[in-house]
């Protein structure tokens, strides 16, 4: 008799994972993020229902920035540049004076012109809804092209930051060594109600209690679904 060989995305999920009350752990997990103060920018934007054109460059202007500096850019590219065609309008240089000091500056402004322009010639001034689409968007990955389906179009998507792999692992869940495994490896064992909602929890979590060199495991409401994997130090 033979054994049918474990895929990649069967081999990166944990004997745990397959037993893993994910409804009970969401249950939990949403109580502990409805209190913290701290709600991710991009989730916050389309809890507002701001428009895909905003949640895009929001995304965009997210990446390695804390949150209140991306809200204030945000605020101030936003109330120049309402809609991509007024976007278009605006030089490199006035973007990167707009949206300073998010990380990269300087490349995401370059990029936000040339996601401008394409938008524009491309798909008539509407962002895409497809993965496929959004990846062709310059400066957009699959983490940026995930959160956009995901809040701006309310599709099932796996959102995968540092948050998330990091804490995918460190519950026991996983063995991956990247992000990308780790969407994968998640689409395979995360029920698709919770795949949206999986990155916003995971990610506020992260900023306030599983922090990455010291996690506050003593005030963590999770704690009783978490294997704790390679957690050395903790508060």
């Amino acid at each position: 008799m033979t054994t049918r060989k474990k895929t990649p995305s069967e081999a990166w999920v944990t004997a745990y994972a397959r037993t893993f009350d994910f409804n009970g752990f969401m249950k939990v997990l949403k109580r502990a993020f409805e209190s913290y103060r701290n709600v991710p920018i991009v989730t916050f934007m389309a809890s507002k229902n701001e428009s895909p054109y905003h949640i895009l460059v929001g995304t965009i202007l997210s990446a390695r920035t804390k949150d209140d500096t991306t809200a204030e850019a945000c605020h101030r590219l936003f109330a120049k540049a309402p809609t991509v065609h007024k976007l278009a309008r605006l030089s490199e240089q006035e973007i990167a004076d707009l949206i300073y000091p998010v990380g990269f500056y300087k490349t995401k402004a370059r990029h936000i012109v040339a996601t401008a322009d394409m938008l524009l010639k491309a798909y008539d001034g509407q962002v895409p809804d497809t993965m496929e689409r959004l990846l062709t968007l310059p400066g957009v990955g699959r983490k940026t092209a995930n959160l956009v389906l995901g809040e701006a179009f309310k599709k099932h998507a796996i959102c995968v930051d540092t948050h998330v792999h990091r804490i995918s692992n460190l519950l026991g869940l996983l063995r991956t060594s990247t992000p990308h495994e780790t969407e994968q490896a998640l689409t395979t064992i995360l029920p698709r109600q919770h795949w949206i909602l999986y990155n916003t929890y995971l990610v506020a979590h992260g900023q306030t209690i599983c922090k990455p060199l010291s996690p506050m495991c003593s005030q963590c409401q999770i704690r009783d679904f978490c294997q704790r994997v390679g957690v050395t130090r903790s508060r």
